[in-house]
């Protein structure tokens, strides 16, 4: 007896272990409650890929999976333009919005606000704000945007975000990674406690890499009393270097 129950529970555990699900806050209709003040610590932003410290850059992990981006030859050709020419070609620094997935890991919080239908994500850079749609509704007519048009629906516990009608302006980094108006964003926002969300991005774009690729990070919620997202208006920056004979144009 005590041999079969032991082989019963060898037999359910792995079932067990798939269904176990967040245990944290969670909405008025049941979904986890993600809302508050989060930020990525890391240095994905300066660079998706592994890459050494360099003046005013520190060091840094890959956060791809498989450790590079699979570009194709002549995607890689300009990537690599790109990052030869990136403090005067990286669209970021002409005060352009980041894009998706990028803003999300820059170096400044973001905040997020849940409804029923709709996800809100404000960000402190630039004041930007991206709308995720829970409704069902579809992505609109074919268009382009500096930050997609974004569409989300739960699965289990985590947010799925599915984003399309890019622009192809932006940049996936500050070393000239990129991609075109054909890509493809899915974001998965999977709450493992309330302090800390795995964020995983699948890209898609058959015009620059060779097959979808996945990067991986974790999101931080601030805990700081009074907490509130600033200012950082791009603008003011750029025409305060302008007007101290720095360059550059909007």
């Amino acid at each position: 007896m005590k041999a079969l129950l032991a082989w019963a529970l060898l037999c359910v555990m792995p079932g067990l272990a798939h269904a176990q699900t967040y245990d944290g806050r969670r909405t008025t209709d049941g979904q986890p409650d993600l809302s508050g003040i989060w930020q990525v610590l890391g240095s994905a932003a300066w660079d998706l890929e592994a890459h050494n410290a360099q003046d005013g850059i520190p060091a840094g992990l890959s956060v791809i999976d498989g450790g590079t981006i699979p570009y194709t030859p002549a995607a890689a050709a300009q990537r690599d333009t790109n990052r030869a020419n990136r403090l005067a070609a990286d669209p970021v620094r002409k005060c352009f919005l980041p894009g998706v997935p990028r803003i999300t890991y820059m170096p400044w919080p973001f905040q997020i606000v849940q409804t029923k239908e709709l996800v809100v994500l404000s960000y402190e850079y630039a004041h930007a704000v991206r709308l995720v749609y829970t409704d069902g509704s579809p992505h609109p007519l074919p268009n382009d945007f500096w930050m997609g048009d974004s569409r989300g629906h739960w699965e289990a516990d985590t947010l799925v975000v599915d984003t399309t009608h890019f622009n192809g302006e932006t940049w996936l980094d500050a070393a000239g990674n990129f991609h075109s108006n054909q890509l493809h964003v899915v974001e998965r926002f999977r709450p493992v406690t309330e302090h800390h969300i795995d964020y995983e991005v699948t890209l898609e774009d058959p015009q620059v890499y060779t097959r979808p690729w996945t990067i991986r990070m974790p999101l931080y919620k601030r805990m700081e009393p009074g907490l509130r997202l600033l200012d950082y208006d791009c603008v003011d920056h750029l025409l305060d270097a302008l007007s101290q004979g720095e360059g550059g144009t909007r």
